[in-house]
């Protein structure tokens, strides 16, 4: 059976960041094979390359969740440029996803492998009040817990994420929803995860990403989230072409993780450190 790695994106320890499952060679794997694996290992998200690895040619690339396949995945992704570094050493690669073309690359420095994404275009669409109104009640949040000068919406870097801007941290540290109500809304309206999240500065953002669509009640690092943010911030004039903003996730989870994304061009550079897993 094709190997399976196992990776920490967004971490450069052991105790941070969201759990990857890559497999760098799973040409012989039927759909229900990579689906089976990624049930079976249990992680929000696992990559499986599908076509020969090399820096030639497009690599195809496919995300499956522990309940279906996804379209893109921010941390699988770090996690399999880190694995393709590590294997074959620094460099870059491209890869072809259900969501478009996907440019990736590694590099060593002090604390171990970085691995970066180009998102596919970043967007910000909006969200209707109703299902506003819907997706508050099922958080069991109500318009009062919202930042009124950061108007929600559903932002897009590969995936639609909503973007809620909380009012504190305090109000972010709260997350009890209703697990299926939440879950049946996302699936309807193709939301991977939601993007609920706090300025702690002008570039430093806490967030939190409940993730009910792939049967995940909360994700520690997301990477097509943070895409998502930066299409965001750039419709509402929060962000300029090639800043960079700092999200930390996880914090409540016991597991934290950070995520650099930068505004270049009109897709979002995603970087972090991944860490192979060795133990838990």
């Amino acid at each position: 059976m094709s190997r399976l790695d196992r990776y920490r994106a967004f971490s450069d320890t052991q105790e941070g960041g969201n759990p990857a499952g890559v497999v760098l060679d799973a040409r012989d794997l039927a759909d229900e094979d990579m689906q089976r694996i990624a049930a079976d290992v249990g992680y929000s998200e696992s990559a499986f390359l599908t076509t020969p690895i090399t820096e030639r040619a497009p690599i195809r690339v496919r995300y499956f969740s522990p309940e279906g396949e996804v379209d893109f995945c921010g941390h699988a992704t770090i996690a399999t440029a880190v694995a393709l570094g590590e294997t074959y050493g620094p460099g870059s690669y491209t890869l072809t996803s259900n969501a478009g073309v996907i440019d990736i690359s590694s590099r060593r420095d002090e604390s171990g492998t970085v691995g970066t994404l180009d998102s596919p275009a970043v967007d910000c669409l909006p969200l209707d009040g109703v299902l506003l109104d819907q997706l508050l009640a099922a958080l069991r949040w109500t318009h009062a817990d919202l930042d009124p000068t950061y108007p929600p919406a559903v932002g897009f870097g590969g995936n639609k994420h909503p973007v809620l801007v909380l009012r504190d941290l305090e109000r972010l540290g709260h997350l009890d929803y209703d697990f299926a109500a939440l879950q049946q809304l996302c699936r309807a309206q193709t939301w991977i995860t939601i993007q609920a999240v706090v300025p702690t500065s002008p570039a430093h953002w806490r967030a939190r990403d409940p993730f009910a669509w792939g049967g995940v009640v909360e994700d520690p690092a997301t990477g097509a989230a943070a895409a998502a943010l930066v299409g965001y911030l750039r419709a509402h004039r929060r962000l300029a072409a090639e800043e960079t903003i700092v999200i930390t996730q996880g914090v409540e989870m016991g597991r934290p993780s950070t995520i650099h994304a930068t505004l270049h061009e009109d897709l979002a550079r995603i970087s972090g450190h991944a860490t192979r897993i060795t133990r838990g």
